[in-house]
């Protein structure tokens, strides 16, 4: 099996020192493969789409406006 580095800052490295029963190796490795099979299947939802990057801001955008309202209508 190939062997990949992480580099982490000092005080997160501590962090993780104080957790010695946790195999972050393995940690690592399950982030790494829900990335990707999320990436794959944004390739296959995208792969036919004719939105440009444009049009694909805009619907971004229209999210986070809509989910900056909801949050702030329920703090109030």
């Amino acid at each position: 099996m190939p062997t990949i580095t992480v580099n982490v800052d000092d005080d997160l490295k501590e962090r993780m020192d104080k957790r010695p029963e946790i195999n972050w190796s393995e940690v690592t490795r399950q982030a790494i493969q829900e990335k990707i099979e999320t990436l794959e299947v944004m390739d296959e939802l995208t792969t036919e789409s004719e939105l440009t990057a444009s049009d694909v801001q805009e619907i971004a955008d229209k999210i986070n406006e809509s989910g900056r309202k909801r949050v702030d209508e329920e703090s109030v």
